[in-house]
């Protein structure tokens, strides 16, 4: 495999690193700090590897959380997005345009479901999922007005907004941001009977993870999602799946739910829906659920854009037709088994499904990160000891096995 660092003559380097101190200087003096990235500055991409300011190349092991399961710049999806740009970006949905039925009709044929919200964030598709929820509950299961209750577990991270927050139980989230929203029981992740015993005759419906990303790639024992959505079916509940970064080929499956052949009553999408060129997101449902808005009831200028649309047509195929969750499966076997095969005592686990891996440490994850980064490969600490790592879907064999030798020779010097 090539070097992970570019030739450039000492002079070069010198102005070069100049220049990388310069622009973190200006992010650190004229931005916000609510990140900690890691202090490579990144200038183009193409595929899984990244390229920073000073010539230096890297192989990206965090796929931008999953937003870029097809590689950087994608040229399919380039090509599309450069194709739309050409004609139309927004009208707002005063207008309709020509590419929001197509995106409507070939995101149904593809998981089955038969109406879809689209909107541009996440964290926007998640709080149109609550809002879908709460409607559903009052108009069609009759839920009082006012007492409708989602039931959310332990450690899950579905956004930063405030109501998102009033449910999570990372105390930094919330910490100087009350009062919180009402309306939520929290109970702890992978426990079918803890479900069971906090539904009520309130409860409109179950928000979950299929896996806990943010929480360190947390997997729920083997069953538990099939004995969720049932649990819900016997008790009138909407059985929601967010599946954000989950979804669209990172576990070896289109989605991570049909790991246990079910199928939830909400499906939310996002990230990787628009192949890291665009913000794309959906929610996903049967025409029972979606067809309870009116107009007025929801909305978004940019939400459902042709731009968007035309974007995340493009990003799908590529899904498809390069058999990305095929993928994810074959090689995800390959990554975990060979992290397992790792001989450190920094390790404590290593979990994962797909492409998908935690490896959680007995020390903090931040210094072994940044050594991973002189070595020219970049993944990100969650929750201080947890490495997650998630190279783009795309990703070649001796480029993951390449990967993986400086994972061992990093994690077995810090031992």
């Amino acid at each position: 495999m090539a070097s992970s660092t570019l030739h450039s003559d000492t002079a070069d380097l010198k102005v070069q690193s100049t220049t990388t101190s310069r622009l973190i200087a200006l992010e650190d003096e004229y931005g916000a700090h609510n990140y900690k990235p890691l202090d490579v500055v990144v200038e183009r991409a193409s595929g899984v590897w990244i390229y920073d300011v000073e010539g230096r190349r890297y192989l990206d092991f965090l796929a931008a959380y999953s937003a870029v399961n097809q590689g950087h710049c994608h040229p399919r999806i380039l090509a599309a997005m450069q194709e739309q740009a050409q004609r139309v970006t927004l009208t707002s949905r005063a207008f309709r345009n020509d590419q929001l039925p197509l995106f409507y009709k070939e995101l149904s044929d593809l998981t089955g479901y038969e109406m879809t919200l689209p909107m541009n964030s996440g964290t926007e598709a998640v709080e149109s999922a609550l809002k879908l929820a709460r409607k559903w509950g009052y108009k069609v299961k009759g839920i009082p007005e006012g007492k409708a209750e989602i039931i959310v577990c332990e450690n899950n991270f579905h956004g930063r907004t405030i109501s998102i927050i009033s449910f999570s139980t990372e105390p930094q989230y919330r910490d100087g941001f009350g009062p919180y929203l009402s309306g939520f029981k929290i109970i702890p992740f992978g426990d079918a009977a803890a479900l069971r015993a906090a539904i009520t005759p309130n409860t409109a419906a179950f928000l979950v993870e299929p896996i806990q990303g943010e929480a360190g790639v947390l997997i729920p024992p083997d069953g538990y999602l099939a004995e969720a959505a049932a649990i819900c079916k016997q008790n009138n509940v909407l059985f929601i799946a967010d599946e954000i970064q989950s979804g669209l080929g990172r576990t070896g499956k289109l989605f991570a739910y049909e790991h246990e052949g079910i199928k939830p009553d909400m499906l939310i999408v996002g990230k990787a829906l628009a192949g890291g060129f665009y913000p794309v997101s959906a929610v996903l449902a049967s025409r029972e659920i979606i067809g309870l808005l009116n107009p007025g009831d929801h909305g978004s200028t940019f939400g459902g854009n042709p731009m968007a649309c035309a974007v995340a047509r493009a990003s799908l195929r590529v899904i498809v037709e390069e058999q990305l969750a095929e993928r994810s499966a074959e090689l995800g076997k390959l990554l975990i088994d060979r992290i397992r095969k790792i001989r450190s005592a920094q390790i404590r686990e290593v979990r994962g499904k797909g492409l998908w891996v935690a490896i959680e440490l007995n020390g903090p994850a931040r210094p072994i990160c940044e050594a991973l980064m002189r070595e020219g490969l970049l993944c990100k600490e969650t929750h201080d000891n947890v490495i997650r790592l998630a190279p783009p879907l795309t990703i070649e064999r001796e480029d993951l096995l390449w990967a993986c030798d400086r994972i061992q020779a990093v994690l077995e010097e810090k031992a």
